[in-house]
């Protein structure tokens, strides 16, 4: 079932330890094996379940087109706001608004502040990291 659900606010799955590894995003950091090996880039749109992948495609408008570039460990939508569970149907559609804008402009000076702006976000706390 872990793969067809997505980590939500009070989920019994999480331990002690991976409450703090998953507030502070430490988490991620393996992420970063998947950079090297050229599978995903440092900024880009979040993957996300296949399963809610293959929901999300028949819902939402344009949501493949984000499928465009590689995946992300950080992206535009998650440092504005819209990391995490998906809550509401406006938090995806938000999601693909912010992955699109991201497609469409990217330039590095984009990334570096991305990365800074993620940085920031794990020392500060995001309440939706959890």
């Amino acid at each position: 079932m872990a793969h067809l659900h997505q980590i939500s606010k009070g989920d019994t799955r999480v331990t002690a330890i991976g409450r703090i590894l998953r507030k502070t995003s430490i988490d991620e950091m393996p992420q970063f094996i998947n950079v090297l090996k050229g599978d995903m880039s440092v900024v880009g749109p979040r993957p996300h379940m296949v399963s809610h992948t293959q929901m999300y495609a028949e819902r939402i408008d344009k949501f493949m087109v984000r499928h465009f570039i590689k995946p992300g460990i950080t992206g535009l939508a998650q440092v504005s706001g819209y990391r995490g569970e998906v809550e509401t149907e406006n938090d995806i559609i938000n999601r693909v608004k912010f992955d699109i804008f991201y497609l469409e402009n990217w330039s590095l000076f984009l990334d570096i502040k991305i990365v800074f702006q993620t940085i920031y976000n794990a020392i500060k706390g995001d309440k939706k990291a959890y």
